[in-house]
């Protein structure tokens, strides 16, 4: 397959490289300094649990003119960029796919009125890192985790879908299907943004949010004050497995997102949020424009979006001024005695 990743970050850079070694005719579309590194060194990744190094050469681009054919355009750019780049895209009627796989709240209208349903697909990566001058260090994650996912924009399944996710399990990424996408992305952002302001709360470092339960626990009403608004939309939490963040009792939670925060994966994981401030208040505006059609109260989104402003300081280290919520944590231990009890007896 012929494929243009249109975006040299690090996960665009990951996937051009992947899907190279594993057979595929790939270019990648760079711009200034990160279009000299590719020229000089080929896209150089290093993976953060094996320590290992690749080079790959990849053919780079600098631009997408009309003319240019491909199987599939692959954006893997920042949302904050999507709006320049779709005349572009549209401007290429030579490739009849075009794989969105960014952040996204606002939903595919956009998208549509630019370049036309037919030519679209929906998906986000399931990997995470960060570059230091031409190395990009990275983590795939875990098909339990987070698979990188694909959909159409009505939820079938399609020759192109099929063949794409084939594409991509070569090159050795988890692939998984989504027939309801564009929630899929709305969750996602419901979540991310969330996490992202909180880490900015903290100061930009995951291992101070996983010491300041403030940032947490706003985090965590944040993220169900969004699932309230996509239940007041319509809009599905998917996957469904994250409906259970919406019964935690806090205090669980509280615990649970600090032993997540304080792990070396968490932090090459978000170790773009660093880097994409602006994207981050970019989704984060997208999703206030959804919850203001809603009756839904969000104290806590509009208390975590201040740390989208880089001149706010960040909440003190440690800082625990705001109580927690105890309900339920009854049940939960109780529930745990009796699963003890069963399992002693058998």
């Amino acid at each position: 397959m012929k494929i243009l990743i249109y975006g040299a970050g690090v996960i665009g850079s990951l996937y051009a490289a992947k899907l190279k070694e594993s057979g595929q005719e790939v270019s990648i579309l760079a711009r200034g300094q990160r279009l000299m590194d590719i020229r000089k060194y080929g896209i150089v990744l290093e993976d953060v649990n094996t320590g290992n190094k690749t080079s790959s050469r990849v053919n780079v681009v600098e631009q997408l003119d009309p003319e240019d054919a491909y199987d599939l355009v692959v954006v893997m750019m920042p949302k904050n960029h999507i709006s320049e780049i779709l005349p572009i895209l549209a401007a290429n009627r030579h490739t009849s796919n075009v794989l969105f796989m960014v952040n996204n709240a606002a939903g595919p209208d956009e998208m549509i009125n630019t370049l036309g349903k037919e030519r679209i697909l929906l998906g986000f990566p399931g990997a995470g890192g960060t570059r230091k001058e031409h190395v990009v260090r990275y983590r795939i994650v875990s098909a339990r985790q987070q698979p990188t996912t694909f959909g159409e924009l009505d939820g079938s399944a399609t020759a192109r879908l099929e063949q794409i996710i084939d594409v991509f399990k070569s090159a050795g990424f988890p692939v998984a299907i989504s027939s309801q996408m564009d929630a899929w992305l709305k969750t996602h952002v419901a979540e991310v943004s969330p996490m992202s302001n909180a880490l900015f709360m903290a100061g930009g470092d995951n291992y101070r949010l996983a010491r300041t339960r403030d940032a947490i626990l706003l985090m965590i009403r944040a993220i169900r004050e969004g699932y309230m608004v996509l239940q007041e939309l319509d809009i599905p939490i998917v996957p469904s497995k994250h409906k259970l963040l919406k019964w935690m009792p806090e205090p669980v939670l509280v615990a649970l997102m600090r032993r997540i925060f304080k792990s070396d994966e968490m932090a090459d994981l978000i170790g773009h949020a660093h880097a994409a401030r602006y994207e981050m208040k970019q989704i984060c505006d997208e999703f206030k424009v959804l919850a203001q059609t809603t009756s839904v109260p969000t104290p806590a989104l509009k208390g975590l979006y201040t740390y989208t402003d880089p001149d706010v300081q960040p909440v003190a280290d440690g800082s625990t001024r705001i109580s927690m919520n105890w309900r339920g944590v009854g049940i939960v231990l109780s529930a745990l005695v009796v699963l003890i009890v069963v399992l002693i007896k058998i």
